[in-house]
Parts: C-alpha cells; sequence; structure tokens
C-alpha cells in the first residue's frame, strides 16, 4: 500500500520557522480560526509585516533573480534601532538611527524589498512594545528571530540590545542584522566587533562591514580572514568560522541544558517529536530563541511543519490560542496574558523554578518507547560540564538521531521505484519495524506533517538526506556484526 499524498484531516504547510506568520491573507491565518481576526487587524495596523504577500520576492521574480545572482552574502542589512519618545503620547516608539547599507546605494526593487523588512525588524528588536523606563544600567543581550517569505526561503534576524554610550538613565538601543545565514555563533562574533566600534564613532562600522558584505561567506567548517582597521590600535585580522555540520551551526545546546535537565529535556523532545502546542516561558530574549532553536535541532533529520516563533511580540501574543501545532517562545511578564491551559505544554526555563511544566497534557512521559527513553537518557549522561560547543552538539545531536535511526532508520528500504516514480510503501514498514515496542510510538510518528514531509523529499530528490542514510547504514552494520560475533559465541559454547 503506497502513502497517501496528502493525509485526511493534515494541512501541507510551508516549513513555518516564522516569527511573522506566514503569507497572512492566504494562508496562515486562513487556518486560524475566526475566534483570531484580532491578530489579523492588529498586524495590519503594523503597515503589514516582512512576510506579508509581495513583499519579499520568489525566486522566478526579477528581485530574486537580481538576489540569486548576488551570490550569498554573510549578510543583508545591519541597523541600529532606538527607542525614540512619543509625541503626545506615553511610551516609545522604536526608530532606525543608522542602516548598512544606505538606502541611495540600493536598487530600486532592493530599496522596496528593505522597506517592509524595516517594519517587521521592528516588531522583533523591540517585543515587549512600546513601554519603557529609562535605565542606568541594563545587562546586553543576544537574541534571533526567523522571518519566512512566501516562497518558503527565509531570513534570520540577529539581535544585540545594550544600553548606548553616555550618562544618565537612557533607554536601551539594538544593533539588527539580517541575514539568509543560519549561525548564531557566527553572528554573536561580528556583533561584538560592530559594538567595539560603535563605541568608538559610527563611522567606525561602516568600513567593516563594508569588507564583511565584500567576503565570501565560508563553506561550513571553512574560516574567513577580514581585515579592518582600527583608530590607535592599527589593521586587525578577524577570523569568522562556521561549524562543520551545517545543521548544527544556528545551535547552542548549552542554554538547553542549563534550563532543564536531562529528563525534562527528553519530555519536551517527546511532545516536540508528536508536534503539540508547545509554550516556553522566560525572562531573557537570548534564553528564549536559544532554547527553542535546540528544541527544534534535536528533530534532525525532520524539520518542524508548524508555526515557530521564538520571541512573540506583545501586539501577536494571540497566537498563543490557536488551536494548530506551535513552537513559541513567550517573555514571563505575559504569562497572565495565558488564560487557556488545555492541551498545551508550558515550559518555564527560569532558573530555580518549582516547576518546569506550568502545564502539560500528562502522557509525554509515555510517548517515547521504554528502551529507546533509557538508551536516550544514558547517551545523555556522558555530558560533561567542560565539554566545548562543538563536543556538546555532537554529543547531544547523535544521542537524539539514534532515536529515529533504531524506530525509522529502515524507511528507505519501502521507499520503491513505481513507473517514473517513487513510493513509500507504508504497510510493509510498519510490519518491518524491528522492535514491536516501537511499533505504537512509529504509528503515531508517521502521521506528523514532519516524516510526511520527509518521505516526500525521499520520493521526488535524489538523496536528500544522505548524512541520515550513512548513520542508518553504520547502524545496521553494526547490529549485524553483533549478531554474527553473537552466533559464533554460542557455535564456540555448544
Amino acid at each position: 500500500m503506497s502513502r497517501e499524498k496528502k493525509r485526511t484531516g493534515q494541512q501541507q504547510q510551508t516549513p513555518a520557522d516564522t516569527d511573522i506568520l506566514v503569507d497572512m491573507d492566504n494562508g496562515a491565518m486562513k487556518k486560524i480560526s475566526s475566534m483570531f481576526s484580532t491578530l489579523h487587524e492588529k498586524l495590519h495596523r503594523t503597515k503589514r509585516s516582512c512576510s506579508d504577500p509581495g513583499v519579499y520576492p520568489t525566486a522566478a521574480s526579477p528581485a530574486g533573480r537580481e538576489r540569486a545572482h548576488m551570490g550569498q552574502l554573510f549578510f543583508e542589512y545591519l541597523l541600529v534601532v532606538s527607542l525614540r519618545k512619543k509625541r503626545n503620547e506615553e511610551g516609545y516608539e522604536p526608530h532606525i538611527t543608522y542602516q548598512f547599507p544606505k538606502r541611495e546605494v540600493m536598487g530600486r526593487l532592493q530599496r522596496e524589498e528593505e522597506e517592509k523588512c524595516m517594519k517587521a525588524a521592528h516588531l522583533f528588536c523591540f517585543p515587549e512594545g512600546i513601554s519603557w523606563a529609562p535605565l542606568t544600567e541594563y545587562r546586553s543581550e543576544t537574541f534571533s528571530f526567523v522571518l519566512t517569505e512566501v516562497d518558503g526561503s527565509r531570513r534570520n534576524g540577529y539581535c544585540r540590545r545594550l544600553l548606548p554610550e553616555g550618562r544618565g538613565a537612557r533607554v536601551p538601543e539594538a544593533y539588527c542584522i539580517i541575514s539568509r545565514v543560519a549561525c548564531f555563533g557566527l553572528f554573536s562574533k561580528i556583533f561584538d566587533e560592530v559594538e567595539k566600534r560603535r563605541q568608538i564613532s559610527k563611522a567606525m562600522i561602516y568600513p567593516f562591514m563594508q569588507s564583511l558584505r565584500e567576503a565570501p561567506l565560508p563553506a561550513p567548517g571553512n574560516t574567513v580572514k577580514i581585515s579592518s582597521f582600527i583608530p590607535d590600535a592599527g589593521t586587525e585580522i578577524i577570523s569568522l568560522t562556521r561549524p562543520a555540520e551545517s545543521w548544527l551551526e544556528h545551535v547552542d545546546f548549552r542554554a538547553l541544558f542549563r534550563c532543564l535537565s536531562h529528563e525534562e529535556v527528553v519530555t519536551v523532545f517527546a511532545a516536540t517529536v508528536m508536534e503539540r502546542r508547545i509554550i516556553f516561558i522566560s525572562e531573557e530574549l537570548s534564553t528564549l530563541s536559544q532554547v527553542i532553536h535546540a528544541v527544534t535541532a534535536l528533530l534532525y533529520p525532520f524539520v518542524w511543519q508548524h508555526t515557530f516563533i521564538s520571541i512573540v511580540p506583545t501586539v501577536l501574543i494571540d497566537v498563543c490560542a490557536a488551536p494548530t501545532p506551535y513552537l513559541l517562545g513567550v517573555q514571563k511578564n505575559m504569562l497572565e496574558l495565558l488564560t487557556d491551559h488545555s492541551d498545551l505544554m508550558i515550559v518555564d526555563l527560569t532558573p530555580g523554578a518549582q516547576t518546569k511544566f506550568i502545564t502539560r497534557i500528562g502522557d509525554e512521559e509515555s510517548l517515547l518507547p521504554p528502551k529507546l527513553k533509557e538508551d536516550l537518557l544514558s547517551r545523555l549522561s556522558a555530558r560533561t560540564p567542560h565539554a566545548s560547543t562543538e563536543e556538546l552538539n555532537l554529543l547531544v545531536s547523535e544521542a537524539f538521531l539514534s532515536v529515529f535511526i533504531k524506530s525509522v532508520g529502515h524507511f528507505s528500504q519501502h521507499v520503491r521505484r513505481s513507473g517514473n516514480s517513487r513510493l513509500f510503501h507504508k504497510k510493509s514498514f510498519l510490519k518491518a519495524v524491528e522492535h514491536k515496542s516501537h511499533l505504537n510510538f512509529v504509528k503515531l510518528f508517521i502521521q506528523t506533517q514532519m516524516f510526511d514531509l520527509f518521505v516526500q523529499e525521499e520520493e521526488t530528490q535524489p538523496s536528500p538526506n544522505a548524512f541520515f542514510h550513512r548513520k542508518v547504514c553504520e547502524y545496521q552494520e553494526r547490529k549485524k556484526k553483533e549478531k554474527m560475533k553473537a552466533g559464533w559465541v554460542r557455535g564456540v559454547v555448544v
């Protein structure tokens, strides 16, 4: 029996790594019931967001072709977003005090694209809204968000908020970099360099960012060196390296394990695999964005297909009432706005919280097969407190990858050619599940959209998941050797 192309009751969605709901008029908002019309109105009052239809060019549009010929850049825009007191009203509103490249050096299509994107950046640089009070102390923090275009392609927003130079009480400002590249660690280092130059003069930012924009984006695992002059310090050589595993370069699992124990992480993973509604709560924007990206990385080689908002701005809080699956990051001061806790997991990331799960459905402990869960916790226990980011990422990613290898890794044997196409045969796949204790988990998992898209890629593309295939082959080879060795031992004993 071949797999149906579209499951009954399931909506096919573009991967929704989105911090503003994708295609608001024609897509995501139509998938949310009419009770969310107020959210629709709020979004339109922001004069259309960066993800609205027609804002970003598709690959086939003139702007898309123009962008494709440019090759991949380190970044597209650098902004400094400041808060300005409203006239005749209480509160502040964000405005751009610096941007690179300058508008006058952009083409017409790029200027139109940039204008809409800037409005979205305002929303996410200061998601708390307009209520701010001048401060004398403010610990800087770095966080990220994602903007998804109509054609499914993504832009990453990286923000660093800090108090500007000066005396007395003042409101924070934000540096914001918009880039096609997903690599949080890389852009944190770039922010360090931008901040260093900002303290000297805004004029010092321009030549550094120009050098960065002209530099070739290195392949994963490679390094690019940028020359930059600083008065009184001379010419500096800045090395920027991308992690070897491209699917982990936006991830740092340290934040996840600072907030949650191994057992709590596994519980969150189980709920995420089943595509449930999950809200993460924290006072810190950086914690929200790092943890929520780490959770989605645990799903590799599968990809979260539903609403994904790492930091929910106040104006979008109504999205928490959506009936469809989501992963959302909400600041703790908005917790009281979440009135409906039914059919929902709320995870409190606050250090020292009495309970990490404010609410949950209650069956999460039994979702993973006991043996898989035991093996997973055993692998995680090998984590050491002084491991480097790369060492931790490798250990954690391979631990969670093993869950999919052992439960559904045999899927490729059941994707068979039929005429000019390849089809997944679900019935034979389920019969071939190695451990019958895994069967209930597998039956539930293959109903998810992430599995559905994964199989569609396998049916239509040549080797789309080569790394996963290689790991499955290595596992099967080990099992074969262990079986042969066990048989030899039994023969010797007899």
